[in-house]
């Protein structure tokens, strides 16, 4: 199946996905694909609200002489070049705790599963984005946030869970 059939798919059955993905081998070049594509989108999830702080609409947590041209740049750098790193250390700490509950997965299954979960919520990232740049920060920001918060979360597990069973 495609990519954003299997995204879709997810929000039903992600332990069902997480299986199909396993069942295509160790593809280790597909989990840094999922995981750059996912953070490439929370990096243009990003572009309303640089929009709206750039026209002056919320305070700039950046210096006062920053351009938006500036803030896109630290931006990309912190999503595309930063976090990934971080996500691997992530991953590799979620497989600790699979395996101390008795997880029989590998690595890679840990890091394709919270990857793919990534992957599999951005486009609730991507609506959170539209809802910071629209109406700026408050409960409809949060709540989309939250909601992100508790699919990610849903999906993570579920995954991991399948992931672990091997």
């Amino acid at each position: 199946m495609s990519v954003t059939g299997d995204m879709l798919r997810s929000w039903r059955a992600p332990r069902a996905v997480m299986r199909d993905l396993l069942d295509q081998g160790k593809r280790e070049d597909r989990a840094i694909a999922y995981l750059l594509i996912g953070c490439f989108l929370i990096f243009v999830a990003q572009w309303p609200r640089l929009s709206r702080i750039q026209a002056g609409f919320e305070p700039s947590p950046w210096p006062g002489d920053i351009n938006f041209e500036g803030m896109m740049t630290y931006t990309f750098y912190a999503v595309v070049i930063i976090l990934p790193l971080a996500l691997y250390a992530v991953a590799a700490l979620s497989r600790l705790v699979a395996k101390a509950f008795g997880g029989q997965g590998s690595w890679y299954g840990a890091r394709l599963a919270f990857f793919w979960t990534l992957l599999a919520t951005t486009p609730l990232l991507l609506l959170h984005g539209l809802v910071r740049g629209l109406l700026g920060p408050g409960i409809q920001s949060t709540l989309v946030g939250a909601a992100w918060a508790v699919v990610f979360g849903y999906i993570w597990v579920q995954s991991l869970r399948e992931a672990e069973s091997d």
